[in-house]
């Protein structure tokens, strides 16, 4: 089965497999935080299989906390918060030296900070209805992610390739070694259908391929990795192009919203 349907990444990898095998299923995990055209988009495409999380967005943020600055770092700080003496408050202290693990005291302050920071919810929303769906069906998944987006992809691609036949967890990552330009060379060569979202691909001064709309989709409201972008962050985009989502996500949260401005503001990233 191939996971999860919508964004290009997924789109790609589930035109590959399906010139091969055209009947394996694909699988949308149905989390509430995709962008409506993607949505919209993963209607269009036949034997999709949609599942829900057993918690919505708003409940994992109130049970563990907001998924800020990287997986790594906010699970580090969740566990600081209730055990300040063990070994990943040590490194985000900077009491042990090992700028990988976030160990030179910059992300410090959210120890103390006045909401909870965790990187439970990609588990909780996405991890856990897979394993469920693996579990009772025996299908085992294929995953559309690279090991360029982040540390820990590129680790465990460098630790097991793109398939993993051993262990728990047996699953493959065919996309592993792509890079973003692959993925955006490969739609437009080949004119295949994805998000509106995106907008149109098109080559920038230099000959890459860029989007004219959105870059990366993912879940609308996750804050890993946006203290890193240049402005217009997106967040601020956000506001531009879906602001009644924008508004849900900063509006306090004894307002019934996600309470998001507060946090985000608090790590230095500007929300409109």
């Amino acid at each position: 089965m191939c996971l999860s349907q919508g964004g290009k990444d997924s789109t790609v990898l589930l035109d590959l497999v399906r010139r091969i095998y055209p009947d394996v299923p694909a699988v949308f995990i149905d989390t509430g935080l995709e962008y409506p055209e993607l949505r919209e988009f993963v209607k269009t495409i036949d034997n999709v299989i949609w599942l829900k999380p057993s918690m919505n967005f708003r409940k994992v943020i109130e049970t563990f906390g907001y998924p800020i600055v990287s997986k790594r770092i906010a699970g580090y700080i969740s566990s600081a918060k209730r055990n300040p003496n063990c070994m990943r408050a040590k490194y985000i202290r900077g009491e042990v030296q090992n700028t990988m693990f976030g160990g030179n005291g910059k992300w410090a302050f959210l120890i103390d900070a006045p909401f909870k920071t965790s990187d439970y919810c990609c588990h909780k929303m996405k991890k856990e209805p897979n394993q469920k769906f693996a579990k009772e069906t025996g299908l085992k998944p294929i995953f559309g992610t690279m090991a360029s987006e982040s540390q820990n992809r590129k680790q465990k691609w460098l630790n097991n390739g793109c398939n993993v036949f051993k262990g728990k967890e047996q699953y493959s990552q065919p996309l592993s070694f792509w890079k973003e330009q692959d993925i955006l060379e490969y739609l437009k060569r080949f004119n295949i259908p994805y998000a509106s979202v995106y907008g149109d691909i098109v080559r920038d001064k230099n000959g890459k391929f860029k989007t004219t709309g959105c870059h990366r989709t993912g879940c609308v409201f996750c804050g890993f990795g946006c203290h890193l972008e240049k402005e217009p962050n997106r967040f601020q985009q956000l506001k531009v192009t879906h602001p009644k989502l924008w508004n849900y996500c900063m509006k306090p949260w004894e307002s019934g919203g996600l309470g998001m401005k507060e946090v985000l503001e608090y790590i230095g990233v500007k929300t409109e």
